[in-house]
């Protein structure tokens, strides 16, 4: 309220019965016509004064919750998924009220409102009187008008308070002044209400006061009253249901009725409870004196004790004053009196669902909807700000749920993980905490439609350190969601794949991807990395790998197959193509490529980031920001923020769609992800990830939909190949995870046929491979590198050459596929020893060696290998040391 030395004039005027008789000048004057000049001089400047008061008065917008809405596929109308609030209020219309309760209230709160110009002079004069004698709280006689102002002026104060204390100020300060403060705040009171009236129409200003009235706790105006207390609307309160709660306005909180066991507030404001025994104890439940003995001496009084077992009894006392008073009225009939009052008070108490955690299984997408909105600042300078623009805003939050992929998404997780798991560990190695986490993108807009986690959703501190609990969005990175993301294991290749192909290498190059030491791979950002220790870094299964393609590199999600193509690449624009694609670490830092392993995804990363990369090469390389929102409004309809798709080209769409023609090598039979493909006709393309033994992931797309499946540690290292869940081990869950929810996401939205590969970059190119035996290494290998071959030097064999020449290539000299790897084998020295000498026993001539030279054979690193380096399950292999699977 504002602070003017004017009131203190006007007091210093009616110190005595001349100052009162002026103050009633006031009062008769602002009642009838504040133009009238009384005869007393004391009185015209008393009038003068009033005049000089602040008269215009705001009205500003209500504190009114924010909702967050989806959007009904079938209907196409808003659903509302959650609500947030300090004020727990619904605005009505006139006439969305029904005439008893207008009637009730203003029985019982002004009786002559539709006859006044804003100030009833006997109950205000009866006031201000009281005050001056030291009243200890302001006394009644307020009028409807001048309780909206009070109302007003307390909502104003508490639209920028920060705190619960501050709050708290702003209603005690407006309620319980006293002495000269008191008549200082009355006085302007009646000012604005007389301004108020002449602005305003009597419906105008009653239903205002309905929807701003406190009826206890947070629940504010009519409409949020009679949902909570009784289960029902403004329109269709019975007489005693508008009686109760015309009685509450008074004291809302002495006279609320949810709270059954009772309550009793003693003299200083410390509430008391009472046992069954009729005994009182405070809240630390120490026992106090017997209830009789508190009212005897006074402190405490029997109205102010309510509950349940009493039939709220001050609160009945409240009802039937009400009753009484809409009797006296003539609103309501003797009859009518008589059955309402001998009617007990009933409450249906009927809690408005705040927060997330009422979203229920979407409440992780809620939450990263709330996350999204309290880092904008669309909404507000400040965290702080943003926070209250949610709660007190009136906020109408559209956002992009979709509940068809979302509610599968959900009995998907239900179904098929656990909300926590005990599981081994390595060595040396933490426990782990089991999490996982789907969500789904569409491609061409980059709309979230659908989150869903194993865990329950709770920001109770109760829960703290309960695996099964958690207020953390997984799907999301750590300034929305709180997430410090996962590793991203072979779901990252994608980034040396795409490179590969913007660089203008074909699909079909061979490359050598047999397990090997790796010794060198440029960075013209961080510098070069050089293996000094000579690391091996093996395959998924510690599968022998092979020499091959990038195509079957994919497929396969060969490691050391990816690791050929980085000796090939720069890591410094491997980087580049994340970063376009919008992946960062999830703590927000850019993505570091500075060693072997970062090829195979070491980068701790969000689901929702790759989906959105992967997304990217399903819409033909057009990168989307991943939204969750699609448009806010304020309380008034008005739209303060839209998020239209953000979308921009992010690959050409050639490499797009050579990039797809790989990734659907992972989907098909035989390849790493084909046990999540839903095989129900809509083409897709995907990619499969494991990190040790302790992440693992499948994410998946159609043109229209991608979905990223997620299922590992949240915390910890606990090893997910070794714990099974009903029949399933944890490892292999995300193929189920994901097969379902693409196969909901189909459903709904389709899918078309991928465009086709560049043909210039799955061609397969012949050069000539000289023949390099019989020279040194060191000129072999010059002169293949000069020829753009990669050049690996193998084991020494037996043979006929010198020491240290070259005695064998693979392959050797002739047509081969340009970029080839070629293997050299230098000589021992030493000639090959000979297997038999044709003779034998029975002198038949025939060599027992059959002629064949038992060490040329096929190298074993050529073949498959164990596993195929695919992570379709089979085997135990947990490829500690490799860093990822495939």
């Amino acid at each position: 309220m504002p602070d003017s030395p004017r009131p203190k004039r006007i007091l210093g005027g009616i110190a005595g019965l001349v100052g009162l008789s002026a103050l009633s000048g006031v009062l008769i004057a602002a009642t009838v016509t504040p133009a009238v000049a009384l005869t007393s001089s004391a009185a015209s400047q008393a009038i003068t004064l009033f005049d000089d008061l602040p008269s215009t008065l705001d009205i500003d917008q209500l504190m009114l919750p924010s909702n967050f809405y989806a959007t009904d596929p079938t209907t196409g109308q808003p659903v509302l998924l959650a609500k947030f609030l300090e004020q727990d209020r619904t605005p009505v219309t006139y006439d969305q009220v029904s005439s008893v309760m207008y009637d009730a209230i203003l029985s019982s709160e002004d009786p002559r409102y539709y006859d006044h110009g804003g100030v009833d002079i006997i109950g205000t004069t009866r006031a201000v009187l009281s005050n001056l004698s030291g009243g200890a709280e302001t006394q009644g006689g307020s009028t409807i008008s001048q309780q909206y102002v009070k109302n007003v002026l307390v909502q104003q104060c508490e639209s920028s308070a920060k705190t619960s204390e501050e709050k708290y100020a702003c209603w005690s300060d407006a309620t319980t002044s006293s002495g000269t403060q008191g008549v200082e705040r009355k006085l302007q009171e009646m000012r604005y209400a007389i301004a108020l009236e002449q602005k305003y129409s009597k419906d105008e200003i009653l239903l205002g006061y309905l929807n701003i009235a406190n009826f206890g706790g947070t629940t504010y105006g009519i409409e949020s009253a009679a949902h909570y207390y009784f289960g029902t609307t403004a329109a269709n309160l019975t007489l005693g249901q508008a009686a109760t709660l015309a009685g509450m306005v008074q004291n809302p909180n002495s006279y609320r009725i949810d709270r059954p066991e009772g309550s009793i507030t003693a003299s200083d404001g410390t509430t008391l409870n009472k046992a069954p025994d009729g005994s009182v104890a405070d809240a630390t439940g120490n026992e106090l004196k017997a209830l009789d003995s508190l009212l005897a001496d006074g402190t405490i009084t029997q109205d102010q004790y309510t509950a349940a077992a009493d039939g709220y009894t001050s609160t009945k006392g409240r009802q039937l004053y009400v009753l009484s008073r809409m009797l006296d009225e003539g609103k309501i009939t003797r009859d009518e009196y008589v059955a309402a009052a001998i009617e007990p008070i009933a409450p249906v108490i009927t809690p408005t669902q705040v927060g997330c955690a009422a979203a229920g299984g979407a409440a992780y997408f809620c939450q990263y909807v709330k996350d999204t909105i309290l880092g904008d600042t669309a909404f507000g300078e400040t965290r702080a700000d943003r926070l209250q623009t949610l709660q007190r805003g009136g906020l109408n939050v559209y956002t992009t749920l979709d509940s068809r992929v979302q509610t599968a998404a959900e009995q998907a997780m239900t179904t098929y993980a656990p909300a926590s798991a005990e599981m081994p560990t390595a060595k040396d190695a933490a426990t782990g905490k089991f999490g996982s986490t789907t969500v789904s993108i569409e491609a061409s807009t980059g709309r979230i439609l659908a989150i869903a986690q194993n865990t329950t959703f709770t920001e109770d501190p109760a829960h703290d350190g309960d695996p099964a609990y958690s207020s953390i969005v997984f799907a999301g990175d750590q300034a929305t969601g709180g997430s410090t993301g996962f590793n991203a294991g072979s779901t990252f290749k994608l980034f040396t794949l795409l490179d590969w192909l913007e660089q203008g290498h074909s699909l079909n190059e061979s490359l050598d991807g047999r397990l090997r030491v790796f010794t060198h791979l440029t960075n013209s950002c961080q510098g070069d990395w050089t293996n000094y220790s000579k690391t091996l870094v093996n395959n998924f299964g510690k599968a022998a790998g092979k020499v091959g393609t990038p195509l079957q590199f994919t497929a396969a999600s060969l490691n050391t197959g990816f690791f050929a193509m980085a000796e090939k690449l720069d890591l410094c624009d491997i980087e580049k193509v994340a970063s376009r694609l919008g992946v960062t670490q999830a703590d927000g830092k850019a993505i570091t490529m500075d060693n072997l392993n970062s090829i195979i995804g070491t980068a701790a990363v969000s689901p929702i980031a790759m989906a959105a990369a992967y997304a990217t090469v399903a819409n033909g390389g057009t990168y989307c920001v991943p939204s969750a929102i699609d448009r806010v409004t304020d309380a008034t309809g008005k739209e303060i923020t839209s998020t239209a798709p953000s979308c921009t080209a992010a690959l050409d769409p050639e490499i797009a769609a050579t990039a797809a023609y790989a990734l659907q090598g992972v989907m098909a039979a035989g390849g790493s992800g084909t046990q999540g493909n839903p095989w129900d006709g809509t083409p897709v393309l995907g990619k499969t990830g494991t990190h040790e033994a302790w992440q693992t992931w499948l994410i998946e797309s159609s043109t229209k939909v991608t979905s990223a499946t997620w299922a590992g540690n949240s915390d910890g290292f606990g090893d997910l190949f070794n714990t099974w869940h009903d029949g399933t081990r944890l490892s292999d869950i995300r193929y189920r995870i994901a097969k379902a929810v693409q196969t909901a996401a189909n459903d709904a939205y389709g899918g078309d046929a991928f465009p086709n590969p560049d043909p210039a970059l799955i061609k397969t190119v012949e050069v000539s491979l000289p023949d390099v035996t019989g020279m040194s290494v060191a000129d072999a290998q010059a002169k293949l590198e000069d020829a753009g071959f990669t050049v690996h030097v193998g084991d020494a064999v037996d043979a006929d050459v010198a020491e240290g020449l070259v005695a064998s290539q693979e392959p050797g000299a002739g047509r081969v596929a340009a970029g080839a790897t070629v293997t050299l084998h230098p000589s021992t020295g030493t000639a090959p020893s000979d297997p038999g000498d044709g003779k034998g026993d029975g002198g038949s001539g025939t060599d027992a060696g059959t002629g064949t030279d038992a060490g040329t054979g096929t190298d074993p690193g050529a073949g498959n290998g164990a596993g195929n380096g695919t992570e379709n399950g089979s085997g135990n292999g947990n490829g500690r040391g490799s860093g990822t699977d495939g």
